[in-house]
Order: structure tokens, then sequence, then C-alpha cells
């Protein structure tokens, strides 16, 4: 892997695309490239270029603006830097779960990496109904291995200091702080809903309960510096098959609560649940089991092994750093499932429900289900309170 420093940005073209990998040696020499633009996100430029033998790669530029409203809304080229740099960190303990660097330049905000179009993304594959057999396992192990070894537990005091600077993101936390933790439970003009569904958006603005317990979950995401999150760990950030998992796209990664990426992932599996009949719902609930089963066995393996920490040994404190951690994921996860229903970004597995009457019902739930999440999060204490927590919230 290598890295460079341009001389100035410039948004690349398909064609400069193909000059920089030609330039770089990425492919065999004589090899006839074609490259398309096939970038369908909101930040960024995405480039597949592949040879005549349909060996690919992928050329992500970061845009200096959000590409779906335009220039009026800037936005740093550093999380390029962010993205890249994280995945690397990443693959330092977790491989086979990230996609491959070959080249970075901060300036041009540029990551070339390996491409993974031989993969599904999450998302679209779960709610076609494939089931990813391992996709709870497999992110169970890179959240227990990343957020374990990036942590104080695992590192110099003074080198995870080191990194929480590095990896200060605070424009893309902003977008976090509004978009997510905010934003939803206020009347405000950015947020996005049918118009069937404002009483009850109404009821979560009204509800001085919830945006207590919201209030305390988004000082954890302001203050606890816990370790290197993924920071946007939803189903659209995983490629997955039968066989294989890759987690992409960390460009919002920062230090935070260990909690924090699980709750997003859970919540993910949740939403996709309730789009689903109830005979087939099971699938995404055993996927959070799973995940959080090989999570606390990686993280446990982890601690037990390569602990740093003097009070490791310490009875009881593992257990009170994994109890705060699910707590916390049950809290985030329900914050997640509210803004991804009434908030600005939306999730397809909702919003493709059909006929329109089932899918403001299932909205409805999504709103009932997130709001008991956050509200009961300290009495959920397994994945079989979650479940349950789930099957009792009633189809209205």
């Amino acid at each position: 892997m290598s890295n460079y420093r341009s001389s100035a940005y410039e948004p690349l073209t398909e064609s400069a695309a193909v000059a920089l990998v030609t330039r770089l040696g990425l492919f065999e020499e004589k090899s006839v490239l074609s490259c398309r633009e096939i970038g369908d996100g909101n930040l960024n430029l995405v480039f597949h270029i592949v040879n005549q033998n349909q060996n690919g790669i992928i050329i992500k530029q970061a845009l200096p603006y959000a590409k779906v409203i335009g220039e009026s809304w800037p936005l740093t080229l550093d999380r390029a830097r962010i993205e890249s740099s994280a995945l690397l960190k990443q693959a330092e303990v977790a491989s086979a779960y990230v996609p491959k660097i070959y080249y970075t330049d901060e300036t041009l905000a540029i990551t070339a990496m390996e491409d993974l179009s031989h993969l599904q993304i999450a998302r679209a594959g779960l709610i076609e109904g494939r089931e990813f057999p391992l996709l709870g396992r497999h992110i169970g192990e890179f959240l227990g291995k990343t957020l374990f070894y990036n942590s104080d537990f695992a590192l110099n005091p003074q080198a995870k200091k080191q990194l929480v600077k590095q990896f200060s993101n605070p424009e893309l936390c902003k977008i976090t702080e509004d978009f997510v933790f905010t934003d939803p439970f206020f009347d405000y003009d950015s947020n996005s809903f049918e118009e069937e569904m404002r009483q009850d958006a109404e009821n979560i603005w009204n509800d001085s309960h919830l945006k207590l317990e919201v209030a305390k979950l988004k000082h954890k995401f302001l203050t606890e510096a816990e370790t290197l999150v993924h920071g946007d760990l939803h189903t659209g950030s995983i490629f997955a098959s039968e066989t294989e998992t890759k987690v992409i796209d960390p460009e919002f990664a920062y230090y935070g609560p260990i909690g924090f990426d699980l709750g997003h992932f859970f919540a993910n599996l949740l939403m996709n649940a309730i789009s689903r009949d109830e005979a087939n719902q099971q699938v995404l609930l055993d996927h959070i089991e799973t995940a959080w089963a090989v999570f606390k066995e990686e993280f446990s393996k982890a601690w037990k092994n390569d602990s740093l920490e003097a009070f490791a040994k310490v009875d009881g404190y593992l257990s009170f750093i994994l109890e705060k951690a699910f707590e916390d994921a049950i809290g985030f996860a329900g914050i997640e499932i509210i803004r991804r229903t009434i908030g600005l970004a939306h999730v397809a597995d909702l919003d493709s429900i059909e006929p329109y009457e089932r899918k403001i019902e299932a909205k409805q739930r999504a709103l009932d289900l997130g709001s008991k999440l956050v509200k009961n999060r300290q009495s959920i204490k397994t994945t079989a309170d979650l479940a349950e927590s789930f099957k009792q919230v009633p189809v209205r």
C-alpha cells in the first residue's frame, strides 16, 4: 500500500481514474481497462475499473460537499484520510473483514481498494430474503477484535490518546449529532416522514422521558472515547455472501462508546425484521444473538490474552464493561430505529414495503420499538430479552 500527496484537489472523471491506476501500475501492462462511476451514496465518487479479464479495482474519492445536496453543503476532505486509516487499523486485527487498501492520496482524497463486486450489499440481500448465514458471526468477530484492540485495554494510554487525536472527526460527528441524536426528537425541518406518521412523530417529540434518555445517550456519544468505532455500521456498509463478509465505508470513524457500532448493527437487523412477515423474522434475531455471543467471546479472549490494564484480572471488571456495552448498544439501537423512520435518512427496508398501508404500520411499529429500547435499555439484559421486546411491540 502506498501513500501519496498530490499538489491540488480536483474531482476525478472516469478517464482520469483509468489514468491514475495505469500510472500506479495497479493492473498489468497493456491491460485493456474500462471504467464506470457507480457511487450511489451522498458524499463520494466511486469508480469501478476492470480489465479484459474482469479483474477489478475500486477508486473512491471524497467530494468537498454532499453530492445529494451540492456545493451549498461543504464537507471536509479529511474524511477520506479517516476512512483509509480506519480500514488499515481494522485490518491489523480483522483483515478478513475489510477490503484491502492499495493506495491513498490525501490531497485528492482518493483511496484505491479491493473490488468487492462479487459480494452483495447486505441490506439489498436481506430485503430480497437472503439469509447470509455467517453475517452475525463475522460481524461479531470483527467488532470483538477491532473494538478491543483499539481501546485502552490493549493500547498504551499515550498511544491511544494519539489515535484519538488522529481520528478526530468533528464534521462527520456533527452530522451524527444532528441527524441521529437531535433533529428526529424535535419538530425540525430536516425530518422527513409520511403525513400519516405526523401524530406518531409528535408523540416522539412530546415524550419527555424518551428525550431525557436520548440526551443521556447523546452525551455518551459526545464524551466517551472508549475505542475506535466504525461510526456508521448499518447493513448498507456491509458486503456479504454465503461465506464472506466485508465492512466498508468507515468515514464516520472516531473514538466513541464500545456499544455504538453494536447498536447500529442490531437496529438495522431489527428494521429488516419489522419489514418481514412474522414467519421470516427469526433469522434476523438469530443474527443479533450470534453477533453478541461472538463479540463477547472475542472481546473476552482478547481481554484474557492481551489486556494491558492493571485491573483486568479483578473479578467483575470485564463483566461490567460488557454489560455497559450491551446496555449502550440497546439504547443506540433504539435511537437509530427512530431516526431512520422519521429523520432525514431512511432505510429501504422500511421505505420499500408495499402496500402503503402496511408500510405505515411497519413504521409505526418501528417508532414504538425504538422508544421502548431507549427507555427500557437497563432492563434488557440479554439478546433473548431484546427478541422478546421486539415480539411484544404490537402491530397496530
